[in-house]
């Protein structure tokens, strides 16, 4: 049953903050599809696998003379809304000042990362904040002294729906909470509406390479990059083999009707169908959100179509995520890499994990900082050669490590050696010395009420620490 069309209501509220048309065009198409029982989600009957032998890999291409002649043609842009409260960041800092290796923040680590580039490129460096990031953002840009560096767009936002009435939410205790960021998708439009995207263009730069900015493997290939200058591609997007840490990630897949690719994330898998979703054998590969695309080509659907018209996510939440008793409101949003199966022509590159790193989680920053990563300007973050595992599993106390501060605390005389760490688990309240090493497999208990402390130079291996 299609519920009462309320978009006058939402389209005022987006005038009074100045929408530039674009953004109301977007918002009003993806609230139509929502009311007429559009959730967002592709059926397990619509799709099929990719065939993996007919996948252009990286470690078999070589372009890489080919993009070094692009270079002065090439931007990079860095996805800086995001605030990392998954990690317990709060609502006053950017993600993207955390440090996150060697005293580094991942804003000082871009700057290493486009060093060598920077003469031979216009732009080198482009961030899309959101209107959570960029006070703090340009703060920091003018702390480094980068603040004439780096050239930014902000992302839009759309105004959150209540569930029950399908009108506007309405919070007066905190009204900016009325409004969400509607996902990374949003870059194609921003790019455009900021005056960016003619801006590039007019200057001679034609290709794109988009990341998120917590993904410290996004490094510029130019091997890639002279692919996908020189067979004239529309979008590339660069997908990783999965594995047991990646069942969460979007996977890639081809629709049955006409064999386009498409991404499909998590959030658009029905619930039932979950399962299926996280079988890494039978989907095998998943996105990272290091994609590539044409300028030129973007801006001539862009006139056609004034927004890129991605798959819908359709977002249950509470208005205010901090206060469950807050009314349920839906957000929508699109993911980027769903641009996938609206150009025609695009293509997909495998590469391996070494151009996915991301830190969403305090588990994933906890192995960046030990000594599983290495770091240097000249290859940024990389996995430390003697490492002859895989990516290691971590699984840490959520009541005593959700939260940034509470988990930097119990690390904060120095993070173990996990380089010969195959998995480790921690439950309850653990406080670790300097000079901890942990081997094989670990596990930590501390079941009492008191702080369990791991004592200075203190080797465990394949072991299990239980303290009642």
């Amino acid at each position: 049953m299609m519920q009462h069309n309320h978009y006058p209501l939402f389209l005022k509220k987006m005038e009074n903050e100045g929408f530039q048309p674009p953004v109301i065009d977007a918002f009003k198409y993806y609230y139509e599809l929502l009311l007429s029982g559009e959730k967002g989600k592709i059926q397990e009957s619509e799709i099929t696998r990719i065939v993996a032998d007919k996948l252009l890999q990286l470690d078999t291409m070589d372009y890489t003379s080919e993009g070094k002649e692009v270079l002065n043609q090439t931007v990079i842009i860095k996805l800086n809304g995001g605030l990392g409260t998954t990690m317990g960041l709060g609502q006053n800092m950017a993600k993207s000042l955390l440090s996150i290796k060697n005293q580094l923040s991942f804003l000082e680590i871009y700057f290493h990362q486009i060093q060598k580039y920077k003469d031979a490129m216009q732009i080198p460096l482009i961030l899309m904040n959101s209107f959570n990031t960029h006070d703090k953002t340009l703060e920091a840009l003018k702390g480094l002294g980068k603040d004439k560096d780096v050239a930014f767009f902000l992302q839009n936002k759309f105004p959150k729906i209540d569930q029950q009435s399908y009108k506007p939410a309405h919070w007066p205790k905190n009204p900016s909470l009325e409004w969400n960021p509607p996902g990374h998708g949003e870059v194609y439009a921003a790019f455009k509406s900021s005056g960016m995207l003619e801006k590039c263009l007019s200057m001679g730069i034609k290709y794109a390479f988009i990341s998120n900015s917590d993904n410290l493997g996004a490094t510029l290939n130019m091997s890639i990059l002279g692919y996908f200058a020189s067979k004239q591609v529309p979008f590339i997007m660069e997908i990783v083999r999965r594995g047991p840490l990646d069942i969460k990630g979007g996977h890639l897949a081809q629709y049955k009707k006409n064999g386009q690719l498409i991404l499909r994330e998590i959030t658009q898998c029905p619930e039932e169908e979950l399962d299926m979703f996280q079988d890494i054998e039978r989907y095998r590969y998943f996105n990272t959100n290091n994609l590539w695309i044409n300028l030129e080509i973007l801006n001539e659907y862009l006139k056609e179509y004034s927004f890129v018209h991605l798959p819908m996510i359709c977002n249950p939440k509470n208005l205010d995520p901090t206060d469950l008793a807050s009314p349920r409101v839906y957000q929508l949003e699109t993911a980027m890499g769903n641009a996938i199966s609206v150009f025609k022509h695009s293509q997909t590159v495998v590469v391996d994990h070494r151009r996915y790193i991301p830190v969403k989680k305090n588990e994933q920053l906890l192995a960046i900082w030990s000594d599983c990563y290495l770091y240097d300007t000249e290859n940024s973050l990389f996995t430390n050669p003697k490492r002859t595992l895989g990516p290691i599993r971590i699984q840490l106390d959520p009541k005593y490590y959700a939260h940034f501060d509470h988990f930097s605390k119990r690390f904060e005389k120095g993070t173990p050696s996990l380089i010969d760490c195959k998995t480790l688990k921690i439950k309850g309240d653990v406080w670790f010395e300097a000079g901890v090493t942990l081997k094989g497999d670990v596990v930590i208990e501390n079941y009492s009420d008191h702080p369990l402390v791991i004592q200075e130079n203190k080797c465990i291996e394949n072991d299990c620490i239980v303290k009642r």
